[in-house]
């Protein structure tokens, strides 16, 4: 049994309770290099840690975010050092002994996961890495007399078309990140659906929910250049007119441990 730990960079709690962790679980317990670091053992690189057999996030919504993406489809298990925590369930005051018990589950072959779709955006020469929020296609800057020109399809459907700061697709993971913030809708988590959202357009459409396996093109034009985002993490820049193309990514996000409390931590968006 090969377990994993990313702990969120320049948190002296995420490290200490990652140290806890590798010397209370009986398992071989790899931890990522800037951690390490800080403890003074061996580290591996993130990507790496996606050969382990369960990874453990220790910190917000964000450093699930990133361990996510370097390690999927490996089950990852977030603890939660942050406020809301809708991918980290886990208290760091339960961190010890539900990874713990997750590791005895994984060695017997009975561990249980919820899987979370993904979304892909591919163009012309490039694709970005699968995204657990959202994908967003931006003009060059937001506000009055900015934007960029935008046409939706779905399955080669006309949905919308229009000037405006971007266009927005998000899981439904993502509906309380991005998206909401946006004026799209909540999704619960067992909602098979992706949330095409304007921003900011001119004669907006209302928010559209489509269902995972549609295929959703926006064409870009009328600007020097745009941008398409995931997870606002990864960028690729590209040159109107063009297609950006989103769909559901291979493999989704699978999370070990207990199941996700999206009304809880809806509780803590008030």
């Amino acid at each position: 049994m090969h377990v994993g730990i990313v702990a969120q960079q320049g948190n002296a709690r995420a490290a200490e309770l990652a140290d806890r962790i590798r010397r209370n679980v009986e398992a071989t317990v790899s931890v990522d290099e800037a951690t390490a670091a800080s403890l003074g053992c061996p580290g591996t690189p993130v990507g790496e840690l996606g050969e382990c057999d369960l990874v453990v996030s220790i910190g917000g919504d964000g450093t699930f975010l990133f361990t996510a993406r370097e390690v999927t489809p490996t089950p990852v298990m977030g603890v939660n050092l942050g406020e809301v925590g809708f991918l980290n369930v886990v208290s760091p005051e339960e961190a010890v002994e539900t990874v713990r018990r997750a590791a005895e589950r994984s060695r017997e072959g009975t561990l249980d996961c919820q899987e979370l779709p993904q979304i892909r955006a591919t163009g012309e020469g490039w694709t970005l890495p699968a995204a657990v929020n959202e994908v967003a296609v931006l003009g060059p800057r937001r506000g009055r007399n900015n934007g960029v020109g935008i046409e939706i399809r779905v399955d080669g459907a006309l949905y919308s078309g229009s000037h405006a700061d971007g266009a927005l697709v998000s899981t439904p993971t993502g509906s309380t990140a991005y998206n909401l913030s946006e004026g799209g809708p909540l999704v619960h988590p067992a909602v098979s659906a992706f949330v095409v959202t304007e921003m900011c357009a001119e004669g907006p459409m209302p928010p559209l929910a489509v269902p995972t396996d549609a295929e959703v093109t926006v064409r870009v034009e009328a600007a020097d250049h745009a941008f398409v985002v995931a997870d606002g993490r990864t960028r690729e820049r590209v040159t109107p007119p063009t297609n950006v193309r989103l769909r559901r990514a291979e493999e989704p996000v699978r999370i070990a441990g207990p199941p996700l409390e999206f009304f809880a931590a809806l509780g803590k968006l008030e």
